[in-house]
């Protein structure tokens, strides 16, 4: 972070994005009607929903048949049996059935409500699921925007996630391409000269996070340039941000 702060811009004119929209021209045509323009090393925000429209990630529910669990479950707490099922195929593992919650291990290792399946800011009768593969998303528009325009932007895609002890949610990064996600302080000095033993800050999480408060759920704004803080340069994506099972203490 420099001396000048953060500033954190809402991209304006995305039109709805459809399955097989190219999603780098319109990101390109928006980003040259901010009111400053956009310079490498500026990191690009954008909310998951849009990646997964234009790569045909939204499914209509009329097409889905619930099995007979996701059948008996929603009946139970009063669920569109049609949603369970979605998130029921798009989980590598079940982590909890309670109290009409469905919390679910994704194939990308995110742990989620409903597996990240969704209908807000969806067409009527659809559901939205997560990219197949954000990091690989966020990569390619990163090098889709540099080839167009030269910027060589970091791009986090986000979405949003509860958390287990504390209320409301917030936006995460489950696509990363361009730096490195995590601030790692393992081994330097604090300020008083001790040396830091765990203190690892999911710099990637508190962008997206930060990103949401120009987006927000209801305003239909997609997509966020944030300027004034930067991640650690290297090779890393969101994968970094997931826990190995063997150091998760609640797996």
């Amino acid at each position: 972070m420099n001396n000048t702060g953060v500033r954190i811009l809402a991209l304006p004119g995305l039109p709805e994005v459809k399955p097989g929209d190219a999603l780098v021209p319109l990101l390109a045509e928006a980003l040259t009607k901010l009111p400053l323009q956009a310079r490498s090393g500026d990191i690009l925000v954008l909310a998951h929903k849009i990646v997964s429209k234009a790569e045909g990630r939204i499914v209509p529910l009329a097409a889905v048949t619930p099995s007979p669990l996701a059948d008996s479950w929603a009946r139970e707490w009063g669920r569109d049996p049609r949603v369970v099922e979605l998130a029921l195929s798009e989980s590598r593992r079940i982590v909890k059935l309670d109290r009409g919650v469905l919390l679910a291990e994704t194939r990308h290792g995110f742990v989620c409500a409903n597996a990240g399946v969704d209908l807000s800011n969806s067409p009527e009768g659809m559901a939205t699921l997560l990219p197949e593969d954000p990091d690989r998303s966020a990569a390619a528009i990163r090098a889709g925007l540099k080839e167009a325009a030269g910027w060589d932007l970091v791009v986090i895609i986000a979405d949003t996630f509860g958390r287990p002890w504390r209320e409301g949610q917030v936006n995460v990064a489950i696509g990363v391409a361009g730096g490195m996600p995590l601030s790692d302080y393992r081994g330097r000095k604090d300020g008083f000269g001790r040396t830091l033993q765990s203190t690892c800050i999911a710099r990637a999480d508190e962008i997206a996070s930060a990103a949401e408060l120009v987006m927000g759920k209801r305003r239909r704004v997609p997509a966020a340039l944030v300027r004034g803080v930067r991640l650690e340069e290297g090779p890393g994506d969101a994968s970094n941000l997931v826990r190995p099972a063997d150091r998760d203490l609640f797996r």
